[in-house]
């Protein structure tokens, strides 16, 4: 039975890795800063079959703990401060935890390292937001960085030490370049589930209307749960690479509202929907359009869900979810 440990594991990427991976078979960690942490027992709840180990991003120490107590044959490193607004807001904790967190947990599996026979693997999420200010369209592999935010920022250190610990240490280390991917276990605070969401309590009369910022912006959206797929396959491999993970699509926000607001019975979003400039990034990323060409050829990876089937299945779960509180309420 091999063993996977997971940080960042009650984000919407862990969820749905954990449960990838105990249907293969895998035992599963999932790191949580402290065991008292509320969203552990929820995925706990939502997946019995998983075990939570303490350990911290901002702690080396912590790290090097659950490395080895877990002994795990692959680690996936989802944590990070993942809002980009929110990055804006605090740029040194994102730097902290979304850039030097991922140095401390290479160290931490430089230092245990596994077997010689089997050393363990390694995954780092990067992101699409690396490209922010993008010199070509569509951005593949060798497209140059210009990130537009500090995540973004944090997000390329983590990427090149991710690279130089595979250079320097002969590390199975892999990086996923990781398009703009969603779904039912997406955050509230992202702007799709904000939407689907928002959808839903205006037709259950729950609320009047969304606020957004830019409505102009192009996103290459895909599921969720497709994308995790492509992070087990990349720790497959017999040698360790990086690889952009996109559909190819991009479509933007006004399109995704168009898409949303038809499922749910409307002709039109616009007396729906406000600008809140609050919204609004300091520096903006306008289009990205991954090229996944070398995830398709080297690890035979397709996306399976389209983009209104992602989106209806978003909305589809949000109102279930909305009906389901509002019956309970009424008990």
């Amino acid at each position: 039975m091999k063993r996977a440990l997971i940080t960042g594991i009650t984000g919407q990427d862990g969820r749905h890795l954990a449960e990838q991976l105990v249907g293969k078979g895998y035992q599963v960690f999932g790191m949580v800063r402290g065991q008292n942490n509320p969203k552990g027992q929820m995925v706990q709840d939502e997946n019995p079959a998983l075990e939570l180990v303490d350990g911290d991003l901002q702690d080396l120490s912590s790290l090097i703990a659950a490395v080895e107590q877990v002994q795990p044959d692959e680690v996936y490193n989802l944590g990070a401060i993942s809002f980009v607004q929110l990055s804006f807001k605090q740029p040194e904790l994102t730097g902290d935890i979304t850039g030097l967190g991922v140095l401390r947990i290479l160290e931490a599996v430089r230092i245990v390292g596994g077997t010689v026979d089997n050393p363990i693997r390694f995954y780092q999420a990067s992101s699409s937001e690396m490209f922010g200010k993008v010199r070509e369209t569509p951005q593949n592999e060798r497209t140059a960085f210009h990130p537009r935010s500090p995540y973004g920022v944090a997000k390329v250190f983590g990427h090149y030490m991710t690279m130089n610990y595979r250079e320097s240490y002969d590390l199975y280390a892999c990086s996923g370049i990781l398009f703009n991917h969603e779904g039912e276990k997406r955050g509230l605070e992202f702007v799709t589930r904000k939407i689907t969401n928002g959808i839903a309590r205006i037709k259950l009369g729950l609320q009047d209307s969304i606020s957004l910022g830019n409505l102009e912006s192009q996103r290459d959206w895909g599921y969720a749960g497709d994308y995790v797929d492509a992070m087990w396959r990349m720790l497959q491999q017999d040698e360790p690479d990086d690889y952009v993970v996109a559909t190819g699509e991009t479509h933007t926000i006004r399109e995704f509202l168009d898409v949303a607001f038809a499922l749910a019975g409307y002709e039109s979003w616009e007396p729906y929907v406000t600008h809140d400039v609050r919204f609004d990034r300091p520096a903006e990323v306008d289009l990205l359009l991954g090229d996944a060409t070398k995830a398709k050829e080297k690890l035979g990876w397709t996306p399976t869900v389209s983009f209104p089937e992602l989106v209806e299945r978003m909305y589809l779960a949000d109102l279930k979810s909305e009906q389901s509180t509002m019956r309970s309420r009424r008990r």
